[in-house]
């Protein structure tokens, strides 16, 4: 049985950083396109960024490009978001996400499994 399971998240200050992680177990991590998605309250669950299976570039939403960063390692089926200079909008709730397809995707319908997601509060 599938499983993906994020920690990491956290109060943190505007500016600040925090790093966020996500374990895979039970599916075809290597071989899959990985993201991370974000819900704040009231607001529609919004694209982060993604990886390839293996090689090939990230994609990132406009609002994080330049500060957040996507890696995966495949040998340990671990997906993580390094995040920097956040910033009082980036205040919600994280989820990694696997897709069936190899190529990244902004796309949430192209991703089958998700994590319960981690809570991240951008807050002086």
């Amino acid at each position: 049985q599938e499983q993906l399971v994020e920690s990491g998240g956290g109060l943190v200050q505007p500016g600040g950083s925090l790093r966020l992680s996500c374990i895979d177990s039970g599916r075809t991590f290597s071989s899959s396109a990985m993201g991370w998605f974000r819900q704040a309250p009231g607001k529609v669950r919004e694209f982060v960024a993604s990886l390839p299976a293996t090689g090939g570039g990230p994609i990132y939403s406009d609002s994080v490009k330049g500060r957040f960063t996507i890696s995966r390692d495949n040998a340990k089926n671990t997906l993580s978001l390094q995040m920097n200079n956040v910033k009082a909008e980036d205040t919600a709730r994280y989820y990694c996400a696997g897709s069936l397809s190899y190529h990244p995707t902004s796309r949430a319908a192209a991703y089958t499994a998700w994590g319960q997601g981690t809570q991240v509060t951008v807050s002086s």
